[in-house]
């Protein structure tokens, strides 16, 4: 079978859903049952894999940008390629396609609270998603939390999702303990940097050495300007935000960080959480239906972000001992749950199921 795959988010500096597809492409790589298959990457210029293992994958590529792109080029260059379905890993795909279409919808936050979204932004993503999840053969999507808000919000029967948890990445390196408090993950008004930020400054009048790194890029709506909270911090020298870092400055940050906050109300599954545990870090969440489904007892949960509570949460992953062991330990035994051989060898089933 030749499976076309739309790769534009592999192409730049690959985040969220570029590195969920490049876990899932590895993974493939590594699966025998996936050797007989052909994988082209179609998207506005050619992108390759740095670590194809043993898969048949080529690229084709045609110009252009954004849902234009998606709906009139893309379909000819699956076309081109004679491909006998097509994966659609970020929540949209073309309306008019000569192949089945296997459709991942990651969450559906922009119509369960289209308060967060500007009204182009939102418009555009509910429709062409909805209409995507209508004409996709199947749908994927990465935990029973948003099987049911997909299929409350979009109208999709549940026997058309087939609920496929992600893996784990293992990004950490040399192992050398401060005490950092560490987020990573796209900035959006959900996951609460503000408050982050002031419960950081509150903590840190009582820990004088820690530290706070903030790794995403700013996507907030209503602005947020989180360089200038950095910067009228009254713990600004300790404060670091930044839009990106490499993978291999990623894993040092895995290796030096104590705790890891991600304070978010909505999620479809919350992946840098697990990868936090993964490299023996204990983290704070917000107490969430999605939370509780993906971390388990692996988390220390807060009803609400208000900045003391976010304080005494993080000094005590800092500087309890006794609860950070348990919360380590409960995360090695959650990780279980999460393998990205799993991931790739069950989607590669669904979209085998849905020519």
């Amino acid at each position: 079978m030749r499976i076309a795959i739309d790769a534009r988010e592999l192409v730049g500096r690959p985040t969220g859903v570029g590195r969920y597809l490049s876990e899932l492409l590895t993974a493939w790589g590594e699966l025998p049952g996936a050797a007989a298959h052909e994988f082209v990457l179609c998207a506005p210029e050619r992108v390759t894999h740095p670590r194809p293992g043993a898969l048949r994958l080529s690229s084709v590529a045609s110009p252009g940008s954004g849902t234009l792109w998606e709906q009139r080029v893309l379909p000819r260059l699956v076309a081109s390629v004679d491909a006998d379905v097509l994966f659609s890993p970020a929540y949209t795909c073309p309306l008019r396609c000569s192949v089945p279409i296997a459709l991942m919808i990651h969450d559906v936050s922009f119509t369960a609270h289209p308060e967060w979204f500007s009204w182009r932004e939102g418009f555009r993503r509910r429709t062409l998603t909805w209409l995507g999840a209508r004409r996709a053969a199947r749908v994927i999507t990465q935990s029973d939390f948003s099987k049911r808000e997909i299929s409350r919000h979009l109208g999709i029967e549940q026997s058309r999702i087939e609920v496929i948890y992600l893996g784990v990445s293992s990004l950490h390196g040399v192992v050398s303990r401060e005490r950092l408090v560490l987020y990573v993950g796209s900035l959006f008004n959900r996951r609460h940097i503000p408050e982050l930020i002031e419960g950081f400054s509150r903590l840190a009048s009582r820990i004088p050495d820690a530290r706070l790194d903030i790794v995403g890029d700013n996507r907030t709506r209503p602005h947020v300007d989180v360089d200038a909270l950095v910067a009228a911090s009254p713990a600004a020298s300790r404060l670091r935000a930044r839009s990106y870092v490499s993978d291999e400055e990623l894993a040092t940050l895995y290796g030096r960080a104590s705790a890891f906050a991600f304070l978010s109300d909505y999620e479809g599954f919350g992946l840098t959480p697990l990868e936090a545990m993964a490299a023996g870090i204990p983290i704070v969440v917000l107490d969430t239906e999605v939370a509780r489904e993906i971390y388990g007892p692996a988390a220390l949960y807060l009803d609400r972000p208000d900045p003391d509570l976010i304080a005494a949460a993080l000094e005590r992953l800092l500087v309890d001992g006794e609860e950070r062991t348990r919360l380590i330990e409960a995360g090695a035994a959650r990780l279980e749950r999460y393998s990205w051989r799993e991931c790739a060898q069950r989607t590669l089933q669904v979209l085998l199921a849905t020519t």
